[in-house]
């Protein structure tokens, strides 16, 4: 287990945004973890995994938070069954996948996220879902310190909404996939096609935590937000893409307020001219 006082969390969030926390633990095993929250309030604990999908609000955090990335990252393959730990990116998993001939993570090469990020919103893109290759998650339960398992029936999974997501005191730790066998070119091109299609489309040269919306039900967020003219519009150092209106890139030293009120700004437009309320997907800390 490592801690750092005074941790500034650029590197730790995907907008690279600048925020220090008053201390930082990188927990390497289950011990670990359940060593933190039983030594400190639950209140004075912010957890998070590789910062994919966050949006740090503050220049400074009186918390401590647990980081669950590469020190929790530790993974195996059984047969068709690939076995990852919570702080694994994707992009690793799938890459593992295709070296043992495994399909079933090709779209997850280039999503942006931690295994246990995609798992607490069922991540997908394309009509593929997380949920499509799960089998179970093991999580610690924070009501009573037990680790649990927990079938993927019993999860309830939705649109980008799952048991984990509704319910923050239960920490993913471990996930089992269910892949199928399968000629590792065509895995390959799958994987390649669908990285290339993502960076004509998105805005990966700058900083970002991908899509900022949910997809409201019959719309695109992207064309609502072409249709209004706001691609480009700029609060501080936070945009909305040029080249995707769904996405707010760190156009220069943004900080997290920046990219709330251009939020703000973009929701009170939808609302004004569709009528609709949109819900945001990335997590605000």
């Amino acid at each position: 287990m490592k801690i750092h006082d005074n941790l500034n969390l650029k590197d730790f969030n995907s907008y690279k945004i600048n925020a220090i926390c008053k201390k930082a633990i990188f927990p390497e095993n289950e011990t670990d973890l359940i060593k933190i929250f039983k030594e400190t309030p639950i209140d004075d604990l912010v957890i998070i995994g590789g910062g994919y999908n966050i949006i740090l609000s503050k220049p400074f955090y009186d918390q401590t938070f647990i980081i669950m990335g590469e020190t929790f990252a530790q993974t195996s393959v059984e047969q068709d069954i690939v076995i990852g730990e919570s702080g694994v990116s994707m992009k690793f998993l799938s890459e593992l996948a295709l070296t043992h001939s495994l399909t079933g993570l090709e779209i997850f090469y280039d999503i942006p996220s931690s295994l246990g990020g995609a798992v607490v919103m069922n991540a997908g893109a394309s009509g593929e879902e997380i949920k499509d290759i799960l089998v179970k998650v093991r999580y610690l339960d924070l009501d009573d310190m037990k680790v649990k398992e927990i079938l993927k029936e019993e999860i309830n999974f939705e649109y980008r909404n799952s048991f984990f997501q509704k319910n923050k005191n239960k920490i993913v730790l471990k996930t089992w996939l269910k892949l199928r066998k399968s000629d590792p070119i065509q895995i390959k091109e799958k994987m390649e096609r669908t990285k290339e299609a993502r960076w004509l489309k998105q805005p990966r040269e700058f900083p970002n935590g991908g899509s900022v919306f949910k997809r409201p039900k019959g719309f695109y967020v992207g064309t609502m937000i072409d249709e209004l003219g706001l691609k480009g519009l700029t609060i501080g150092g936070a945009q909305v893409s040029q080249k995707h209106g769904g996405f707010i890139i760190n156009h220069s030293e943004a900080t997290g307020n920046d990219i709330l009120q251009l939020i703000d700004q973009i929701k009170i437009n939808v609302r004004e001219k569709f009528g609709i309320d949109l819900e945001i997907e990335q997590r605000v800390i």
